[in-house]
């Protein structure tokens, strides 16, 4: 049986760098950093008191205030996202088959924020058990999927997927195998995350990997600079409307790209630490290239998991050059994560994105904060340090990888008619 054609007609984002898609990629060409003094709580004790908020996010700007007092923050921003790739794929119930179109969505974490304030709010008491009733509702991961499906009336294949900072990747080729097998002729997909709070950058800090430079925030996220001391927290949403290609040819949609193929695999190796070799990433890109039935040499940009942590940067460097060879030498490659800080369940998509706009306006956005070579690295590689670079971009791959040894990576390439 022939794999159906799959392909994007519908973005919708908000990040630290923006909270529309122009924005978002004006400001990573730009070389823009979101990170700054937390807002969301007061961080004055804590060990890392910055981060890339989403900022200026007012959830009833995008619904009512019931809706938005019954969703945790990651779902409002999933639910803000998803409109917007709705409206910018142009689907109604009027030219697609509902039961048709789906929603596969991720978060890390999901409802951290709920979670806290109740059993905080609990401690507080005199132990009598009062809960608030949306609670649970508002705290699993799998409600933001089940909260865009009920909006927009889609009765397709709806499901959460979680795989750490992997996770909005994972659900991204979950969302193109299940196209390309013809149970849906739409899916929403991609993550959200907001943890930005005591239970989220207290948890973090106490792991030792975030960065504690709350002296200087805008650069604190350095990947593969000689100095980087860890990630820099983010939160985000972005949503991706994948489409099957003739599905998409007869109703006259706007085609931004077509998604070429994806895998996953593991490290096996560890809790939160990459395989030293960088086994599981090697396998990954690997997988992702068989998919789409693409060689390594026509990939020309690869936009990296690049969290700014001593080990992780080593280890997918490693990678890329055994996969690439020679040709690794002929890619660019940058780190996102420099400018949004790391959005964990929500980096893959908002990465994809990037890689969507470098494939549609051929720009490779930079690694900004590159201040000293890291001799661990093979800095022959063309990071695109600092200032974003025009080239064809043909085709580019993103990788994610999370907590557990999870490894996810999706392939996109200009739109072909």
């Amino acid at each position: 049986m022939a794999l159906k054609r799959v392909v994007v007609t519908g973005i919708g984002t908000l990040t630290p760098i923006g909270n529309n898609l122009d924005d978002y990629w004006r400001n990573l060409v730009n070389g823009v950093s979101g990170a700054d003094k937390i807002t969301l709580f007061d961080a004055a004790k804590f060990k890392t008191q910055f981060a890339c908020e989403v900022k200026g996010f007012d959830p009833v700007n995008h619904m009512d205030r019931k809706e938005a007092k019954r969703m945790d923050r990651f779902a409002q921003l999933s639910i803000a996202a998803s409109d917007m790739a709705v409206s910018d794929s142009g689907i109604s119930k009027e030219n697609v088959d509902v039961d048709r179109v789906g929603v596969i969505f991720a978060s890390g974490i999901g409802g951290i924020n709920t979670f806290q304030e109740e059993v905080m709010n609990f401690a507080k008491g005199d132990g009598t058990p009062r809960f608030n009733p949306f609670f649970i509702p508002k705290m699993i991961l799998d409600i933001a999927a089940g909260q865009i499906s009920m909006r927009h009336g889609f009765r397709g294949p709806n499901y959460a997927v979680v795989s750490a900072c992997a996770s909005s990747t994972n659900a991204m080729v979950s969302a193109l195998d299940t196209i390309r097998l013809g149970r849906a002729d739409v899916i929403l997909c991609g993550g959200a995350e907001a943890v930005i709070c005591e239970a989220g950058v207290g948890g973090f800090n106490a792991m030792k990997a975030m960065s504690e430079r709350n002296d200087d925030p805008t650069t604190a996220s350095r990947p593969y600079d000689k100095d980087r001391d860890g990630f820099v927290m983010g939160e985000a949403a972005g949503v991706l409307v994948f489409e099957e290609y003739e599905h998409a040819i007869k109703r006259g949609a706007k085609i931004y790209c077509e998604v070429a193929g994806g895998g996953a695999t593991a490290d096996a190796h560890h809790l939160t630490a990459p395989h030293p070799e960088g086994l599981g990433a090697k396998n990954v890109m690997l997988a992702a290239l068989k998919d789409a039935g693409m060689q390594p040499e026509e990939i020309d940009y690869i936009n990296t998991h690049g969290t700014s942590t001593p080990l992780g940067d080593v280890a997918e460097v490693k990678a890329i050059t055994d996969v690439f060879g020679t040709h690794a030498y002929q890619l660019n490659i940058s780190s996102t994560k420099s400018m949004t800080g790391h959005t964990l369940g929500a980096a893959g998509v908002i990465e994809a994105i990037a890689c969507i706009q470098s494939v549609v306006h051929d720009i490779v956005p930079p690694t900004i904060n590159h201040f000293t070579d890291d001799p661990d690295l093979d800095n022959q590689l063309n990071f695109t340090f600092n200032t974003a670079q025009k080239r064809i971009v043909n085709a580019a791959l993103s990788n994610t990888f999370g907590f557990g040894g999870h490894n996810a990576c999706v392939i996109v390439k200009k739109y072909v008619a």
